[in-house]
């Protein structure tokens, strides 16, 4: 490392867990963020000034007046801008050394494989279940570890899925595996959200991404951590491979 990166990185390199080493493996990281709202913006944030080396982002939105409650990456005169645009702006700002790839697209089933086989890890900041299984089914495919979080009202849930780690790593679809309807799950925009919230689970999103990272700590593989902002508290659940799973069971 140069010695302007053992100053802007000396918090983390102090760390045991992370120290010199450490540090170099997040700057040869290639990381991709999908979304740059209420989740990828705090995710986006703490990445970047972790000095993760590439970024990927995929958004194919513009900035609104109303993602500024909670969508902190983005400012007031950036609404009508790409939110990809954006990011790419803010992170630039934040660190100037990190490498920003902005895919102003929606993922889908003709692309995906192609955006995420550029990276070594996927954090999902989606807000939608189509989306979030697309992604799942390619991760596992790819063999991409996946940290997803998911946040509405006061309430917020994160997971990392490492489904092809065997039996004690599920996938998403083993812990949902059909999407509910639109009427018992609305979106931010009809049932509101919190906006610290985002933070919370955002920043929960880029410390567990950091954590795959560098191999330290306990993985959220095989747990799912519900957080209630109202009541201030979290719970853990235990979450299970489904040997019927259609994307990582015996019969995918």
């Amino acid at each position: 490392m140069t010695e302007m990166q053992i100053r802007r990185y000396a918090r983390h390199i102090v760390l045991p867990e992370i120290g010199g080493i450490g540090q170099s493996k997040l700057i040869a990281a290639r990381v991709l963020v999908l979304g740059a709202g209420g989740l990828g913006a705090p995710l986006l944030q703490y990445l970047g000034a972790a000095g993760i080396g590439t970024l990927g982002v995929v958004d194919d939105d513009t900035v609104d007046l109303s993602n500024l409650q909670r969508q902190v990456i983005h400012r007031t005169s950036d609404i009508g801008m790409a939110k990809v645009a954006s990011a790419e702006r803010a992170l630039a700002e934040i660190n100037p050394e990190v490498t920003v790839r902005t895919h102003r697209e929606r993922l889908t089933a003709a692309n995906a494989e192609r955006l995420v086989a550029d990276y070594d890890l996927v954090a999902d900041g989606s807000d939608n279940f189509a989306t979030r299984y697309l992604l799942n089914d390619t991760c596992f495919r790819l063999r991409k570890p996946l940290v997803a979080a998911a946040i509405l009202r006061f309430d917020g849930q994160i997971s990392t899925y490492k489904a092809w780690h065997g039996a004690g790593h599920p996938c998403l679809r083993c812990v949902f595996p059909q999407a509910p309807s639109e009427d018992a799950v609305p979106s931010c925009a009809q049932a509101g959200v919190l906006g610290a919230l985002a933070g919370t689970l955002g920043a929960m999103q880029a410390t567990e991404v950091v954590k795959e990272i560098l191999g330290v700590g306990r993985s959220l593989s095989g747990r799912l951590l519900t957080y209630d902002a109202l009541d201030g508290s979290w719970e853990e659940m235990a979450i299970a491979k489904r040997p019927d799973c259609p994307t990582c069971g015996h019969r995918a």
